[in-house]
């Protein structure tokens, strides 16, 4: 006879109860949504033809589709016809003609940093797995566990820290005043800063504000980092979209790299060539000697090999057709050309939009933003009666996507916004 004390016994009615009771994740709490991610959910649920989606920081055309650029189309035309072509693995550190030719991008063809091999970049996906990649190698080789972000800053940009294990402070960026650069609260902040703190700076078209510092501005700001000896962590997400030139928007990493000091460079060709969905991005740090430069390489494989072992061929393939190739590389800089200038487009027609209906404020901020974005200014309340009255969905923080206006849908904008700042001052 079996005893109700034998263990196999226990064991199987464990087990038979485990079966029948709740799920072995029931203790998992629900997340809550990603804010940006929500708003484009709630603007797909919207059945109405007047409704407008100027949250997710997508390039649009004039007609509210995304842009394939058709020097994009070209490279992989070249690259379909290619019969050495093939889907094998790339290295850990990807595709050495994309590192290569991305690193010139962002510090020119004649950086003494590269041509002294200083520099070492890999491939990753995109900015935001450059950015993972760049905390974690901080977090595990740095002396220094403070990183310093602009208040605001890109919404997912934290997470890539705390997740590493560092510790996070801010410093004074946007001023909700002159709803331009608090340029002397930054400044502050960064002296303020315990030496050898990161500081992670948007390289051009700061995510979410649309402004950026002078060239002036970016002179000090290197000085007193150096100074500081603190770490500059650049982001550059959107070279080419400011100027609509890739040298000039590329002038403030320049700066730092040309001093000789040390940075870390995130860079990803989502916005700039249109690649969103083929996650092509570099992580680059610039060293003081080349045999840094190759010991840190060393350490990034061993964080890559567990994380996605090595990344995908295609969008780098892409980028790097158009990079080496003369003619295609021309074309690519007109189509960005193109693009900047719709942007300043669409500033413009918001703007004379808000003068033409004598809307309360001053408006002349939408001018002098840059980039993807504009802050408008607009309060979460008003903003929430947008979306009641008018369909429009965008940020609660008030960022507008200036690329998902049109020349007709500009009005039905300026009509709420008129709107909501009159009811809801």
């Amino acid at each position: 006879m079996e005893s109700e004390n034998d263990p196999d016994r226990r064991e199987e009615t464990s087990m038979t109860q485990h079966c029948g009771a709740e799920s072995a994740f029931a203790r998992v709490p629900r997340a809550p949504e990603v804010p940006v991610y929500a708003v484009m959910a709630a603007c797909s649920r919207d059945p109405s033809p007047v409704k407008l989606n100027l949250g997710m920081g997508v390039y649009r055309t004039e007609d509210g589709k995304p842009l394939l650029l058709n020097v994009v189309k070209k490279a992989e035309e070249l690259l379909f016809s290619d019969p050495s072509a093939n889907k094998e693995y790339l290295p850990i550190t990807g595709l050495a003609e994309f590192r290569e030719l991305s690193a010139k991008l962002i510090f020119g063809t004649d950086s003494p940093a590269i041509k002294e091999n200083r520099v070492t970049t890999v491939q990753c996906l995109s900015g935001t797995g450059s950015l993972r990649i760049g905390a974690d190698f901080l977090a595990k080789y740095y002396y220094q566990s403070t990183v310093y972000l602009p208040e605001p800053t890109y919404g997912n940009h934290p997470n890539f820290f705390i997740v590493a294990g560092l510790c996070l402070r801010t410093y004074r960026y946007y001023d909700p005043v002159t709803r331009g650069l608090d340029f002397q609260g930054f400044l502050e902040d960064l002296a303020s800063a315990p030496p050898g703190a990161i500081v992670l700076l948007h390289a051009c078209a700061h995510n979410p504000t649309g402004v950026d510092p002078t060239v002036e501005q970016w002179e000090e700001i290197r000085q007193i980092i150096r100074s500081k000896g603190l770490l500059p962590f650049f982001d550059c997400a959107y070279q080419g979209f400011v100027s609509g030139s890739l040298e000039d928007d590329a002038r403030a990493v320049r700066k730092f790299v040309a001093d000789g000091g040390e940075c870390l460079v995130v860079q990803s060709y989502s916005k700039n060539m249109g690649l969103y969905g083929e996650r092509v991005g570099a992580l680059s740090v610039v060293c003081k000697t080349a045999d840094v430069a190759t010991r840190i390489e060393s350490q990034l494989k061993l964080l890559i090999r567990p994380m996605y072992s090595n990344p995908p061929i295609h969008g780098a393939a892409i980028a790097a057709a158009i990079l080496k190739d003369r003619n295609l590389f021309s074309e690519w800089t007109l189509e960005l050309e193109t693009m900047t200038k719709r942007l300043t487009c669409m500033r413009e027609q918001l703007f004379d939009a808000l003068h033409e209906r004598g809307t309360p404020g001053d408006w002349t901020h939408i001018l002098k933003h840059v980039g993807l974005f504009t802050f408008s200014g607009l309060k979460e309340e008003q903003i929430a009666f947008m979306t009641r009255e008018f369909h429009i969905y965008m940020s609660s923080d008030g960022r507008i996507n200036m690329a998902g206006l049109s020349t007709n849908t500009v009005p039905h904008l300026a009509n709420a916004i008129h709107a909501a700042v009159t009811l809801i001052p």
